[in-house]
């Protein structure tokens, strides 16, 4: 997957004038769109529409400093009015392409390039299993997406449900894992930016399609699930597992995550504070 990588690197870096279409560039690499989103994300830690932005503006610095005209650059790197490039070009460099001109002031972003950087570590642990469709139900509400520490809205939404709820969950409560859920999805920017709100959902997983107004259900089709248990300190070692899953294992592995709900479960030690094993299940698919 790192060689797929720094092939579509050096391809959006080849067709920087060029109206480049996020669909080629993942058929290039020979994933899914989302998947391939999903991975440059986590590895570079922008959006693939950031890097190609920035990687224009600075292509565009240099143009200016050559001596090109601030109209003919604007039109070069596809934008379609030369106030749309000024204020693009202001909010990233900090000053406008006119300055550029008269006084020499330069700013760039070099071209990414994918390397792999083998350390010490605790290899990570998982298993493949296939399930049949379900449904997840239980209780939810848009939440701010927060990539680390307690989100405070899904502790506000935990202490809403009422025992009316809890008392149909445990009824529906019927394929594994038989925990007390967390699915996040309907990201505002896809998961791919610490920005905007997401559904998120506190429930059970359960085969039968008879449900209360009381509880949400969202259907999740028949596939095949990456499962990764991890232990330790709460909620850090979670999201740690989540960022290496994307950032790791995905990059090694024989399969490429999918656009459906993923979900975790989380069981608190009694003995040590802000302590707890959990399992995160991302859904996948063989390449």
């Amino acid at each position: 997957m790192l060689k797929e990588l720094n092939y579509v690197i050096d391809y959006i870096d080849d067709h920087l004038t060029d109206d480049i279409s996020l669909d080629k560039i993942s058929e290039y690499a020979g994933v899914s769109d989302y998947h391939f989103r999903k991975i440059f994300f986590y590895l570079s830690g922008m959006t693939l529409n950031e890097y190609i932005k920035k990687r224009k503006l600075s292509e565009a610095n240099k143009d200016l400093l050559n001596g090109e005209k601030v109209t003919d650059v604007a039109f070069k790197y596809g934008y379609q009015s030369m106030d749309g490039f000024t204020r693009a070009f202001k909010k990233w460099s900090g000053f406008l392409p006119s300055d550029v001109i008269k006084t020499g002031i330069s700013k760039s972003f070099p071209k990414l390039s994918f390397i792999i950087t083998v350390k010490g570590g605790i290899s990570m642990e998982f298993r493949i299993e296939e399930k049949p469709a379900f449904n997840l139900v239980g209780v939810s509400k848009r939440v701010p997406m927060q990539f680390e520490g307690v989100n405070n809205e899904i502790v506000k939404l935990a202490m809403s449900i009422t025992d009316e709820q809890k008392e149909e969950m445990h009824s529906l409560q019927d394929i594994e894992p038989c925990e007390i859920v967390n699915a996040s999805y309907d990201a505002d920017a896809n998961f791919l930016k610490e920005e905007g709100d997401l559904t998120h959902l506190i429930g059970v997983l359960t085969t039968k399609n008879q449900v209360s107004d009381l509880l949400d259900k969202i259907p999740v089709e028949a596939c095949t699930w990456a499962i990764f248990p991890n232990e330790g300190p709460f909620p850090s070692t979670l999201q740690e597992t989540m960022a290496k899953v994307y950032s790791e294992w995905l990059l090694s592995s024989d399969y490429e995550v999918i656009n459906v709900p993923a979900f975790s479960f989380t069981k608190m030690d009694k003995h040590k504070k802000d302590y707890a094993y959990s399992e995160i299940w991302i859904p996948v698919k063989k390449k």
